[in-house]
This record gives structure tokens, sequence and C-alpha cells, in this order.
């Protein structure tokens, strides 16, 4: 295990390197500025697009656009915004937030084109559903000779969207704050039983299919969101007098990279600390990994617009609300300087500074909410992936398959998990963002049209 997990990290280093950052970040600026800044210009119409203000019943797909984003978001809002947000700035200070800010940024175009496209070139399973999703993407907008590229993205697919990094830190979080506690020992045994619940949980809710998932989905993520404002706002009050010092050590430090501890890269720790900004940053909103367009690709919708206008609002409430108010309570508490912890324990920690005797307790229910969310949505991405390889009729192995990394995930470290699951993101993002750097003049033709036709029935008094 030790030599594994020193291969996995080499591997995840090696692969998120410059070329990868350019082509994920550099991607996202291109889409911001081929756009126009379409998506900080057209953010409130996409707030009605969610409130169903422009639904048709007779619309192709399967769930409705906020069901859509909120199977999205239930898979970015999970554990990378609790325990990734600590492993940012227990490597990188807290310089790293800012370079996540700016990956979320440049993310909301990156998901505009690349669920924008999800719409725009759907195809078909082997069972005849209408589907979404990058492969299709490439597959019916670039044309079958781009078949292995497709292909690539449903591999690396198939095991970064596997739960483990989820089912990982869900454990150490019930070993921290439940078990050790209660004086039970925190070992394989235990992990496994826990392990065991969380299997038992995914199995109920993931075998029911999309719809299932969808109605979950859209009950939990409201809940856990305002849940994880209202007691992070309540650590902020408690340490008031730390939050302006800290919001300005946060861009100080990004550039000043004094407190990272990782390997230099693009000529010094700057760069390594921009590089893994990028990489939590990738991990909380997963914009240009590809894992989104399988969702809205799902959205009932005949216009691709509204969609990339939906998608785009994920990066803002994923990385700029959540995963700033998670570092900036472990940044006021000063437990990133103390605890010598890491993950979600680094984050549990901040939480117990902040509420002495309870606080862990409010993060672990947090914790629950985000993590099983996360949970649920993953199976659906990558049961999509195995069937466009192996035929829907064939995903329930593929059920099997998740179900199973979850008793894996409970009793392995973070450190293998955590870069073996960058690394498949990795891989996922090169078919994702080379497509839609391909096809992105499609997307632009498409939003010029939509935007006519909308001015056009504004200028005849109709319903826009």
């Amino acid at each position: 295990m030790v030599l594994l997990e020193a291969w996995v990290t080499a591997a995840a280093n090696w692969i998120w390197g410059p070329p990868l950052l350019f082509l994920v970040t550099g991607g996202g600026l291109f889409f911001l500025l081929y756009s126009r800044f379409l998506p900080l210009v057209h953010f409130g119409h996409g707030l009605s697009v969610i409130a169903g203000r422009h639904d048709k019943p007779d619309d192709p797909g399967q769930i409705s656009h906020y069901q859509a984003l909120s199977v999205a978001l239930a898979a970015t809002i999970g554990m990378g915004n609790i325990a990734g947000v600590a492993v940012a700035i227990s490597f990188g200070g807290p310089g790293a937030v800012f370079w996540m800010w700016i990956s979320a940024i440049v993310g909301m175009a990156t998901k505009y084109f690349t669920c924008s496209l999800a719409v725009m070139y759907r195809g078909r399973d082997s069972a005849g559903e209408v589907q979404g999703g990058p492969m299709y993407v490439i597959v019916e907008g670039l044309g079958r000779g781009w078949k292995p590229l497709a292909q690539l993205f449903c591999v690396a697919g198939l095991f970064g969207c596997l739960p483990i990094f989820n089912v990982n830190q869900l454990t150490q979080a019930v070993a921290d704050i439940v078990l050790m506690p209660a004086g039970i020992s925190d070992d394989m045994v235990s992990d496994a039983a826990v392990g065991a619940t969380f299997f038992t949980l995914a199995a109920i809710v993931m075998l029911g299919g999309l719809t299932r998932i969808a109605h979950v989905a859209a009950g939990l993520v409201p809940f856990m969101v305002v849940f994880y404002f209202v007691a992070v706002i309540g650590v902020l009050l408690v340490n008031a007098e730390a939050v302006p010092t800290y919001l300005a050590l946060i861009f100080t430090d990004a550039f000043a990279a004094d407190f990272y501890k990782g390997e230099a890269m693009m000529g010094g720790a700057l760069g390594g600390l921009i590089i893994l900004g990028a990489r939590r940053a990738a991990f909380s909103n997963e914009a240009g990994i590809g894992t989104a367009p399988m969702a809205h690709g799902a959205a009932k919708t005949s216009e691709p617009v509204h969609e990339g206008l939906v998608a785009m609002i994920g990066p803002v409430i994923d990385t700029l609300i959540v995963c700033t108010l998670t570092a900036l309570a472990i940044l006021v508490t000063d437990v990133w300087r103390t605890s010598g912890a890491d993950g979600v324990t680094l984050t549990a920690n901040a939480f117990a500074a902040a509420y002495p005797g309870f606080g862990q307790y409010i993060l672990l229910v947090c914790i629950l909410s985000f993590g099983l969310s996360s949970l649920f949505s993953y199976s659906y991405f990558g049961a999509k992936c195995f069937s466009f390889l192996f035929g829907a009729e064939n995903r329930g192995l593929y059920n099997g398959m998740y179900l199973a990394s979850i008793l894996f995930a409970a009793v392995s470290s973070m450190s293998l998990i955590v870069n073996f699951v960058d690394f498949m993101f990795a891989l996922m993002a090169i078919p994702t963002m080379v497509s839609a750097v391909l096809l992105s003049p499609k997307v632009v033709a498409e939003t010029k049209r939509y935007f006519a036709v909308r001015r056009a029935r504004e200028n005849r008094g109709a319903p826009a």
C-alpha cells in the first residue's frame, strides 16, 4: 500500500502539471473572453431559468432544471468543500483559496460551454434513452472518428466517479467525532463497519435510478447549504475580529506563497500554489471535468443556452460561497496553524474551537448530508460512463463495483484516495476540455441565436 500510494501520488503530480493547468484554467479563461463575459452578464437570467419560468412540459429530457442543478451540486457540494478545502489550506496556506476563486470564476464560463454542448449534442444509449455528457458531445459533435476520446473519458469516469474520497472522509469524521470519544478504537474493523453502513444507504437510493437520486438531491441540497451557511456564519461571528485579517491574508499570500509546503512547480512555490488551487477547485466545482454535463444533459429543455446558464451558477454556490465559508472557518479559528491535522479533521477542529463541546457534532450533520448526497449522485455519473462503454443493459454491474469501492475507501489512506481521484479527474478533463474548445464556435452561434430571438420577442411584447 505504501508503494502504491507513492506511485499514485507521483502520477497525480505529473499529470496536474502546467499543460493540464493551461488546458483547464486557460480554457476557462478562453471561454470567458470568447463569450464576452456572458456568465456574469446573464447571471440573473440563469436564476429565472432555475425558477422554472421558461419550462415547457413537452421538452425532451428526464429531470427539471432545478433537479439537474441539484444533482450536479449534490456531487460538487460534498466532501471537497469541507475536506478538500482543508487539504488545500494544509498544504498551501490561505493563498490557495484565492486561486480556487479564480478557477471558479473562469469555471463559470467552462460550465456554460460544456453544459450547453451537453444539450446541443445529446445521443441515445443502447436502450434508446436520450443521454447527455462529454462522451455524447464528442461522438455527436465531433464525429465517430473521435470515439476513442469519448472512451477515454468514460474509462476515467468509471474510476473518477467512485465515491472513495467522500466515503474515506465520512469514515474519518465518524471515527474522530463519534467513535473515539465514545472509547471505540479507530481501526480497520470499526472503519469497515462504518463503510458497511454507507454501503447500505447508497444501495437504497442509487438502485432507484436517476429519478430517485434527483428527488433526494433536490431535497438535501437546499437544507445542507442553508444549514452549513448558518453554522459557519456563527463561527465567523465568534471570531469576528480575525475575519478582516484573514481575508487580507488570502490575497497577499496568493502571491507570496509563504505557507506553501508542496513541491515547487513552474519555477517556484507560487507555481505550485496556483496548481494546488486549481486542483482543489476542480475537485470542488468540477468545471471542465465533465460530470456536470452528464447531469445537465438529462434536463428537460430544448434550449441549450438555458442549461448552460443554469450550470454556470454551480461554481458560485459550491466554490465562491461554500468553499470560502469553510476556508474562513479554518483560518479564523487558527486551527490550520496549531492542530497539525488535515482533511475533515481540520474542519472539525475549527468547529470545535468555535463551539466548545458540541461544534464537532454540528459539522457531523453537515458532513453526513454533504457526503451522502455526493455518494448518491456520483453513482449516476459512473453508471452513464459504464453504459456508454458496455451497454445500458449492463449498468447494474457498475453499481456492484461502485458499492464495493465504498468498503475499500473506508479502510484506505486519505493521501492514496485524494491523488487517485485527482489523476482520474485529470484524464476526464482532457476529453471534456478538448471537445469544448473545438466546438466552442457552435456554442457562441447558438447563444447569439437564442438572445436574438429573445430580444425580438421582447420588442413584440411577447413573453421572453
